[in-house]
This record gives structure tokens, C-alpha cells and sequence, in this order.
């Protein structure tokens, strides 16, 4: 049986095909064609990289952060809240006058 030189991979979602090609290299690793290093969204770019980091070290990066700041890692989920009718803002109504 021959040595496979590359394998080509295909990932579907609704009408999104994307196609990979694994072969040995020099580790460059490239999304449609673009290096990974130019991918935007940068949450995609972090999603990509996930199968080539090690857990146990992502684990220890992220306790180190924790100890240091915990707002580095956790989100704030404020946010403005929007304006509605009757105001100025959010909460502020106009003044109303009875006579």
C-alpha cells in the first residue's frame, strides 16, 4: 500500500464547505488560502488555533491571569440600555405638567 504524501479534509455547515489540505510542511497554517495569522475576527483566529494548543498549559496561563486580573478573562456584561419613547434616554421621561 502507497504512503499517502496529503490528506484533504471537507467541513459543511448549511451551504459553507471548507476544505483543508494536511500535509508534512513546515507548519504554516492557512484558512482559505490566507495564513492564520490574518484571519479577522480575532475570536475566529483563537477558535482556529484551539486543536493546537495544549490544554494543560491554557489552563495554567489562564490561572495566572485570573491571580493577576480577573476582568483580563471574564467579560463585563453591561451594556447601554436602550432609549424607549416618552424620554430623553433609557429611563428619563419628559416633564409632565398637570395644569
Amino acid at each position: 500500500m502507497e504512503k499517502l504524501e496529503q490528506v484533504q479534509c471537507f467541513g459543511r455547515k448549511k451551504n459553507a464547505v471548507a476544505v483543508t489540505y494536511c500535509k508534512r510542511g513546515r507548519g504554516l497554517i492557512k484558512i482559505n488560502g490566507a495564513p492564520i495569522e490574518l484571519i479577522e475576527p480575532e475570536i475566529l483566529r483563537f477558535k482556529a488555533f484551539e486543536p493546537y494548543v495544549d490544554e494543560q498549559s491554557k489552563k495554567e496561563i489562564k490561572d495566572i491571569l485570573v491571580r493577576y486580573d480577573r476582568t483580563l478573562l471574564v467579560a463585563d456584561p453591561r451594556r447601554c440600555e436602550p432609549k424607549k419613547f416618552g424620554g430623553r434616554g433609557a429611563r428619563a421621561r419628559f416633564q409632565k405638567s398637570y395644569r
